[in-house]
């Protein structure tokens, strides 16, 4: 029989929480990251290689999907978990960002969004009930209704008009989800950066009574002090016993201080965007592989890394693969990146548990603040670091 789905806290400290979500194709440890594979794929990466690090599930996109291969093809084939091979938990994003930051020529109407494809330039209507069942085909475990995402800053009525249509669509959206075991349904709280026209999204979703609510249309360029101040205020209005999503966030810090703030759930590109461009994460902060003072330190990137990748490659041998462009620096950069997100979630949630999360944070922003420092110098073959005016003695 196939588990019902389900959200347990296990322990808090202060607003920060973490616990299990039961889906029918397994647990989610939260607080948890899920890596992005926007098209059937997190980049650069194996499946079963993003799980060994520690992702519980993975995001999907209905707006990429529904494009490319399409959503019949791939219910044809299976489902998303065989098509992408991955048997666990998958969470698919309605699509409403995208047609927003993608789509060319939308137009934004009661019954729905008709936009062009920025692929072809074919024109496609995505509507709620239509979201619902291009998800329903991808046999996404947890699936989102369809918002209209404004930008930030963003005028007072405009916000205001987004968000009641967020909400009619949440509705409809409620209506049209096929309920099936182990599957679930999650509403989307909009209303810009006004936290009255927050709270009064999150009370009326939660009337509908969905199995988690998401805080959208944030990461679009706010100050992170905006962000912050978003969650701290719709934070009240949320239901303690159903799973909390802050979407399309981010940053390490980000992450942090939105669990501090009593955030479940968490998706971005960050991790894997950057590692193909140079940029690793660690737990001594960032470390722009491109710069021309890795080129001759032997150090590993980070020898404490759940990574291999982190543990065994020197910071010279990353650095020539990004400047020469090859396909392995990508690879093993993403993993770095992933790994140290996934490492950083499991530290969040063994903390929480152990009541030390507040302690964890400030030493964890210390060692970034150090790293920061310390990485002015590559490292020599002995060991010791390289100064300013040292070369060549």
């Amino acid at each position: 029989m196939t588990q019902a789905f389900s959200f347990m806290l296990t322990a808090c400290e202060g607003a920060a929480r973490t616990g299990i979500i039961t889906t029918g194709r397994g647990e989610i440890r939260t607080p948890a990251f899920m890596p992005v594979g926007t098209a059937a794929t997190v980049k650069a990466m194996h499946p079963e290689r993003v799980h060994a690090l520690g992702a519980d599930v993975v995001l999907a996109n209905t707006y990429h999907l529904m494009l490319r291969p399409g959503a019949e093809r791939i219910a044809k084939l299976g489902d998303l978990h065989r098509f992408m091979q991955w048997p666990w938990p998958i969470l698919t994003d309605s699509g409403g960002y995208q047609v927003m930051s993608l789509a060319k020529l939308r137009k934004i109407e009661e019954k729905g969004v008709t936009f062009q494809s920025h692929i072809d330039g074919a024109t496609h209507v995505l509507t709620p009930e239509r979201a619902m069942v291009i998800q329903d085909l991808l046999g996404a475990d947890i699936a989102m209704q369809l918002d209209e995402c404004v930008r930030l800053p963003c005028p007072p009525d405009e916000a205001r008009r987004a968000m009641h249509l967020s909400l009619r669509w949440a509705e409809r959206s409620r209506t049209a989800f096929a309920v099936k075991p182990g599957r679930a349904l999650f509403g989307i709280v909009q209303g810009g950066a006004d936290n009255v026209l927050r709270a009064e999204s999150a009370k009326a979703l939660t009337s509908l009574n969905f199995d988690g609510y998401a805080l959208g249309g944030l990461a679009v360029g706010e100050p992170q002090a905006v962000m912050l101040a978003v969650i701290e205020g719709v934070e009240p209005y949320l239901p303690r016993d159903k799973p909390r999503y802050l979407m399309g966030v981010g940053t390490p810090d980000d992450l942090i201080e939105s669990v501090r703030r009593g955030i479940d759930m968490f998706d971005c590109v960050m991790p894997t965007r950057a590692g193909r461009h140079g940029l690793a994460f660690t737990r001594c902060g960032r470390l722009n592989l491109r710069n021309a003072r890795h080129a001759d330190d032997p150090s590993p990137v980070d020898p404490c890394s759940s990574s291999p990748a982190a543990r065994n490659f020197s910071r010279a041998y990353l650095h020539h693969l990004i400047k020469a462009g090859e396909i392995l620096g990508m690879m093993l950069l993403t993993e770095i990146n992933l790994a140290y997100y996934q490492d950083l979630m499991s530290g969040i949630r063994r903390v929480i548990a152990n009541g030390g999360f507040a302690e964890f944070c400030r030493a964890t922003k210390a060692t970034w603040a150090q790293g920061e420092s310390d990485r002015i110098a590559p490292m020599r073959q002995d060991g010791n670091r390289i100064r300013p005016g040292s070369i060549g003695r």
